[in-house]
């Protein structure tokens, strides 16, 4: 089994859904992000940033100014470096595991988090996260890595999924925990 454990999948497939669903059962100190859609009046205008030690900030918004844009989403590279990926940081110096969630389009605007990622799958510590489906140089070299599996989700088989996921996790942090 490799080290790291990324899930993989189509827009709105439930790859977050299945990483909160997943971690429910792990124990283990967990660091890290997790990304939330912002809705108002029930429409999506953006996409926030959640750390597992209560910090929140704003990965991408439909008022976001600025050069760095998905579809109608500016990108915040200021909470994305200052929130995600000095939490991807801290949960590699003092976590169990690191959650990644994701790797996609608005996070690779930022050298400094691609570079964050990078260490994190370096480290000793496991990676369970997310990585868009979509190709690219940064996201074919993480996929393309000896010690990433790469796990697609679909609507078919999300749930059947949490179980077998969360004991690969598990199994992946007592292993790095017994180093």
């Amino acid at each position: 089994m490799s080290g790291n454990i990324l899930l993989t999948g189509f827009p709105g497939v439930g790859k977050t859904t299945l990483v909160r669903r997943v971690l429910e059962g792990i124990d283990a100190r967990v660091g890290g992000f997790y990304t939330e859609e912002i809705r108002e009046q029930g429409k999506r205008v953006g996409f926030s940033i959640r750390t597992f030690d209560g910090r929140t900030g704003v990965l991408a918004h439909v008022n976001q100014k600025g050069p760095h844009r998905v579809g109608r989403y500016g990108v915040n590279i200021e909470d994305l470096e200052t929130i995600a990926a000095e939490s991807v940081v801290s949960a590699v110096e003092s976590d169990d595991l690191v959650v990644i969630d994701e790797l996609g389009r608005m996070e690779l605007f930022s050298a400094l988090f691609q570079r964050v990622v990078m260490e994190a799958l370096d480290s000793e510590k496991p990676v369970f996260g997310t990585i868009q489906a979509r190709r690219n140089s940064f996201l074919a070299s993480v996929r393309s890595r000896d010690d990433v599996n790469v796990i697609e989700v679909t609507s078919a088989n999300r749930d059947a999924l949490v179980a077998s996921v969360r004991n690969d996790v598990a199994a992946l942090v007592l292993r790095s925990s017994s180093h």
